[in-house]
């Protein structure tokens, strides 16, 4: 007789529901400013790095949530910024943020320059339940460049708990020295290489190509689409989700620039 295991409960920190597929965020949480530790900084790309953070009375996120970052300078000049949530939700007290080394970016310049390990900063959240997954649906997801952050979340949160539902990912970057979470793909992974690829392997835009045959072999309810990256990148994934025959109403979308 084969011995199985039921998958455990997805991971839900203390919200409810407000209404179907939109997370309420907790405001107690989500405006109260906490101190952050930098723990350690781990090189992605020659252009992105991931921070680990030391927060040891961090709430509990969901995949997809962001959080707000604030830094003051020694003559009082403050700088804040959101940015996404790239850890998948646990209970170790550490949350790991990605950032792009922006040229003149006031944030993510201080990041990539000057930050050390043992460096304060100031953080407040999880925010935003729109863009979150509690992995209790099948996720499609569609990200380019750094809109890949959030959407890792989820994936590494459907490893962590070994949830039966079915995510994919479509992740799309420049060349393969872009491309984000590399070494951590695996099956529910297609990158997609804008400029430059590996050989055998097409480059160019993401496509109707590349949706149409998840949207055609879809799991029983169909998917939950999620899409983030740049203006102009969700919207082309956005048009061609709808044209593959996704519904509009169960299409959420990040957006940056």
């Amino acid at each position: 007789m084969t011995e199985t295991t039921a998958s455990p409960a997805p991971f839900t920190p203390p919200t409810r529901f407000a209404v179907p597929g939109r997370i309420a965020v907790s405001e107690q949480a989500a405006s109260v400013w906490q101190t952050a530790t930098l723990a350690e900084i781990r090189r992605e790309t020659p252009r992105a790095s991931t921070f680990r953070l030391a927060v040891p009375a961090w709430p509990g996120h969901l995949p997809g949530q962001h959080l707000m970052l604030r830094l003051t300078a020694g003559d009082g000049h403050v700088a804040q910024r959101h940015y996404s949530i790239a850890s998948a939700p646990d209970d170790s007290g550490h949350i790991e943020l990605t950032l792009d080394h922006v040229e003149d970016g006031e944030v993510s310049g201080w990041f990539h320059t000057v930050a050390a390990a043992g460096d304060r900063i100031e953080v407040r959240g999880p925010l935003s339940g729109f863009f979150a997954w509690p992995g209790d649906r099948p996720a499609l997801l569609v990200g380019a460049g750094s809109g890949v952050v959030p959407l890792m979340s989820m994936v590494r949160h459907h490893r962590a708990r070994n949830l039966s539902v079915p995510v994919r990912l479509l992740a799309s970057a420049r060349t393969p020295e872009d491309l984000l979470y590399a070494r951590e793909y695996g099956p529910e992974t297609t990158p997609v290489f804008t400029r430059r690829a590996p050989a055998g392997v097409p480059v160019g835009r993401l496509t109707a190509a590349h949706v149409a045959p998840l949207l055609a072999e879809g799991p029983p309810g169909g998917w939950e689409a999620y899409v983030c990256g740049s203006n102009s990148f969700a919207e082309h994934a956005a048009r061609l989700l709808v044209g593959a025959g996704q519904p509009v109403d169960r299409i959420r979308i990040e957006r940056f620039g």
